[in-house]
Parts: C-alpha cells; structure tokens; sequence
C-alpha cells in the first residue's frame, strides 16, 4: 500500500482593532511533493453482440459497455511528506472512479477520491494510517497500470474496493510484517452509529517470493455480519516468467438469516519476453452456489489471454481476448436466448506518469 504526507499548518490570530482580526501567518514545513496519475481509455466487443443495455455479458467491474469507445479514469495523485509525517489524495474522474466509489453516488465529489490519508511512522518499523485506502485483500488494483488484465476478475468485483478507518502496519524482522485495523463497513466513508470492521494481514516477502493472507469482517449498517479471508503470492521463476495467485472466501450472514457464501481462485501466467512486450494468461474459477453475491448463484470459469505492448516508459497498450463459462445460462445470444458462455475483445490504452 502507498503511505504519504501531509501537514496542517496552524494559523495563530492577533487582534487587529476591537472590531476585526487579521491572522499572523507562520512559515509550513518544507517538504517533498510528488505528484503522479494516468488516463486510461478502451474498446469492448462482446461477439455476442447483444442488442439489450441489459444483456452486455459483462459482470465485472469497470468495463460495463459494448462496441463502445470509453474513457475509464483519469487520475491525479499528491504524495506530500516531510519527516515522520506523510499524506496521500488520490483522485479520479470517469466510470472507474464512480463504480469503485459506488457507495457515494449520491454526493459526486466523495465519489472522485479514491483515497486521502494520512501517515504518522515513528519509526521504519512502525507506521499509522488514517483515512480512506484502497482494500488489503486481492491481486488487482484499481489503477489499471498496475494490472496485467484491464479487465477485471470476479473476485475483485465482488470484494471490498476500500476501507476508510485507521490501521498500523508492523515490521516484524526483515521478512514479515503484520497490519491491524479498524474501519466502517467495506466501502463507506460515512458510517455514523455502524459497527466497525476489523481488519488484519500478514504478510512475508523475499527476494524472488511474496504472500499475504488477509482478513476483513464484522458488521454492516444493517446488522448482516461479513467475513472475508483471502491469500495472494506471487513468486519469481526466472527474469522473463512469473506467477500470481490470488485466492478467497467470503461469508455474510443477515441479521436473522441463514449464512451466504462464494469463493474464488484465480493464476496468472506472466510471461516477459522483453522489456517492450508481455503475456499474461488469467484463469479464475468462482463459485456463488451458495448465493454469497445474491446474483449469479451458479460456478464461473474465465480465461484471460493479455498482451501488454509498452512502446515507451509511460504507455501501455493491452488487447485482450477473454471467455467466460458457467454452469448455467446467465449469459445471452445475439438473440437474446440464454448462454453457458461468451467471449469479448478488449483493447485498452493507459498513459501514466
């Protein structure tokens, strides 16, 4: 996760006249002030063709259109920090942000941050972060030029996006760390009389292998009770080839009401010819049998075959050819008939800096 900084500069007030105040101005710490961020734009085409707004066999986050040209996000980043004192914002703007903000659609502006917070680290071993932050728990990010995929996995889709709380992070030794938490319910940045959520991760990485296993659970503003476990690894095999695994279990019990659950595991295949061109083969299998996300209640296995062309440092063009099949017919024909599978074309293109 990315910890950076930010101060409040305290302005002292004199009195002026009986009638008015004028502020005395102190000098802020100087600091360092990285900023970065990226647009990202894409081409879906589902061969299925549908004809329906509703039957666009697209059930994942962030890529919701067909025989469509879409910007995903645009993103603008301030990293600020001076001594042990740090703070992120992270903005966007397009669909990506407003989906992975879905729980703020009422209020426009709290749907464009993506994250803000602050970092107090008295130590390199110990740090404290507070305020909203991307979820611990998967392998995919939100900012797609740290995916290999531009489309998105079940597992992530169905997952928390972000936590908004406080957490602190622990180096234990030179090869594992431990971060605890509290937090609102997954997702929401208001959260007034909710119960809180627990979160925790522990973690080990060495030079050519890492893993973290990951929690997330409690209440939510309904009294439903959530818990989620989720493992990711990731090792090094050689300079051109490596693997990812990202695999999770996610319960949810409503109040009164029987316990719901899915679960997911997915491999990546990443292969690295030269510093210009890659491949990466996907492979998720997600199973709702048990009605964890109240929508598919059927198994899904997809296959995600990903080039990523970089013809200069900051670009990365991504074509993409995907299928999904599942036990039962969720997806649709052209004829609007039900289908056990569907296959998409996807071309993105990402410019960072």
């Amino acid at each position: 996760m990315l910890r950076k900084i930010l101060t409040l500069a305290v302005a002292t007030t004199s009195v002026s006249t009986a009638f008015s105040q004028e502020p005395a101005t102190t000098t802020p710490t100087k600091g360092e002030l990285t900023v970065s961020g990226f647009v990202d734009a894409y081409y879906r085409f589902n061969f299925a063709n549908a004809k329906d707004a509703n039957e666009l066999n697209n059930y994942t986050s962030f890529t919701n259109s067909q025989n469509s040209f879409e910007v995903g996000m645009a993103s603008l980043k301030a990293d600020y920090s001076f001594g042990k004192v740090s703070a992120t914002v992270d903005l966007g703007f397009g669909q990506r942000a407003r989906e992975f903000s879905y729980a703020e659609e009422e209020d426009g502006i709290l749907q464009s941050i993506k994250q803000a917070y602050v970092t107090y680290a008295p130590s390199d071993k110990v740090s404290f972060t507070m305020g909203k932050f991307g979820t611990h728990i998967g392998y995919e990010l939100l900012d797609p030029q740290f995916n290999r995929n531009y489309s998105m996995s079940y597992m992530f889709s169905y997952g928390p996006f972000s936590h908004t709380g406080i957490k602190a992070d622990f180096g234990l030794g030179d090869h594992f760390g431990l971060m605890l938490g509290v937090a609102n319910p997954n997702d929401l940045i208001y959260a007034n009389f909710g119960k809180k959520n627990f979160l925790a991760q522990l973690s080990t990485t060495y030079e050519n292998f890492s893993a973290f296993l990951n929690y997330a659970g409690g209440k939510d503003m309904d009294n439903g009770t959530g818990n989620q476990v989720g493992l990711t690894a990731t090792a090094k095999l050689s300079e051109k080839f490596n693997i990812g695994y990202d695999g999770t279990v996610k319960f949810y019990k409503p109040e009164g009401d029987d316990t719901y659950s899915w679960w997911g595991s997915a491999l990546y295949l990443n292969v690295d010819p030269s510093d210009k061109f890659g491949l990466t083969l996907r492979g998720e299998y997600f199973d709702d049998k048990k009605h964890g996300t109240g929508f598919f209640h059927t198994s899904i296995f997809q296959t995600t075959l990903s080039a990523n062309i970089k013809p200069h440092s900051n670009i990365i063009i991504i074509p993409e050819f995907r299928l999904d099949s599942a036990a039962d017919p969720i997806y649709f024909k052209n004829n609007n008939s039900g289908s056990k599978s569907t296959g998409t074309f996807l071309l993105a293109a990402i410019v960072y800096f």
